[in-house]
C-alpha cells in the first residue's frame, strides 16, 4: 500500500511540475504521441516495482546498515549491464574501484570476533540473501534501461513526461502485484489481516512516501544528465551517513567490520571519481565547445 500510494504521489508530482510550464492538454498530447515510449517504461516501472517492494522485506531482515552495504553488489553487476547497453568498454581503473566496492560490501557481512586469541571470520547465509540478490538484479536493470529510455527512445521528451510514464505504469503495476497477493494464499496471512488504510496517515508512513517521492523524481534527472554507474557509487555514500545514523536512532553498533567496509567503499568512490565514466552526449558537448572556441580563436 504505501508503495502503491508513493507511485501515485511521483504522478501528482510530476504533472504539477510539467503543467507548471506547459497545459494539461499538452501533456495529454505528449502521451499519444509517445504511447510507444509510454509502453517501454512497463519494463522498468516492474523492475522498480519489485524493487521498491523487497526493500521493505529486506529491511524487516537486516538492519539499515547490512541491507544498504550488501545492496552495493549492484555497481559491478551494472557495470556489466552497462557495457551491453551503451556498447562501452570500462576501464582497469573503474573496474577496480567497483571491484574494491564489491569486496567492502563483503567484509560488511563477515562477523568478526575479536574476544578469543585466534581470529574468527563466520559468514551468515540465509534465504533472505537470495531476496537481496533479487532486488540487486531488478536495480540494476532497471537503473540501466531507465537511462537508456531517458537518452535514447525518449531523448526528445520533456523529462516530466517520461517520469508521468514510468509512474503509471509502476502504479499498474503494483496494482497488479497487490491484487495477486490479495488472491493467492498470502492474503489468508497476517499480511493482509492487519491491513489498515489509515496507516497511510501514520507521520513516519507520511515522511517515508515524501521521501521515496523525492528520490524517484531526482533520480530521473540523474541518470538523464549522468549515468546508472555513477548513480550507484553514488548510493554507496549512504553508508556512512546509515551507519551512524543507525547507532544514534536504533543504538545499532559499529563493528571494525562496518568501519572496515565502510572506509573501502568511500576509497572505491574516491577512486573511481577520478576517472569517471562520461556520457557520448557530454563528450560530444565537450568536442563541439572545444571547435566553437577555435573557430573564434581563428576569426
Amino acid at each position: 500500500m504505501v508503495v502503491l500510494m508513493t507511485e501515485v504521489l511521483k504522478l501528482i508530482t510530476s504533472t504539477i511540475l510539467y503543467c507548471k510550464d506547459n497545459s494539461i492538454v499538452s501533456l495529454y498530447q505528449e502521451i499519444s504521441a509517445n504511447k510507444k515510449v509510454l509502453l517501454l517504461y512497463m519494463i522498468p516501472s516492474f523492475l522498480y516495482c519489485l524493487y521498491n517492494n523487497l526493500a521493505f522485506i529486506n529491511l524487516a531482515a537486516f538492519d539499515p546498515t547490512t541491507y544498504y552495504v550488501l545492496l552495493q553488489f549492484r555497481v559491478v553487476i551494472t557495470g556489466i549491464i552497462f557495457q551491453v547497453v551503451f556498447d562501452k568498454k570500462l576501464s582497469l581503473k573503474q573496474w577496480f574501484s567497483m571491484i574494491l566496492l564489491t569486496i567492502g560490501c563483503m567484509i560488511k557481512h563477515i562477523d568478526m570476533d575479536f574476544s578469543v586469541n585466534v581470529f574468527s571470520a563466520k559468514i551468515n547465509l540465509n534465504s533472505s540473501i537470495i531476496l537481496i540478490f533479487v532486488q540487486t538484479i531488478c536495480s540494476c536493470l532497471a537503473g540501466v534501461y531507465n537511462e537508456y529510455l531517458l537518452k535514447e527512445q525518449g531523448a526528445n521528451i520533456n523529462i516530466f513526461v517520461q517520469n508521468v510514464f514510468m509512474y503509471i505504469d509502476s502504479i499498474l503495476c503494483n496494482l497488479a502485484v497487490f491484487v495477486v497477493l490479495y488472491m493467492s494464499e498470502i492474503s489468508k496471512s497476517d499480511m493482509f489481516r492487519n491491513v489498515d488504510p489509515s496507516i497511510l496517515l501514520q507521520p513516519k508512513v507520511i515522511i517515508i512516501m515524501l521521501n521515496n517521492t523525492g528520490i524517484g523524481i531526482i533520480t530521473s534527472f540523474f541518470l538523464k544528465n549522468m549515468n546508472s554507474i555513477l548513480k550507484t557509487f553514488a548510493s554507496a555514500l549512504e553508508l556512512v551517513f546509515t551507519a551512524v545514523l543507525c547507532w544514534l536512532i536504533f543504538s545499532i553498533p559499529i563493528h571494525m567490520n562496518t568501519v572496515l567496509s565502510i572506509s573501502m567503499v568511500s576509497y572505491a568512490v574516491v577512486l573511481y571519481s577520478q576517472n569517471p565514466v562520461q556520457n557520448a552526449r557530454t563528450k560530444d558537448r565537450m568536442i563541439l565547445k572545444t571547435d566553437t572556441i577555435k573557430r573564434m580563436l581563428i576569426v
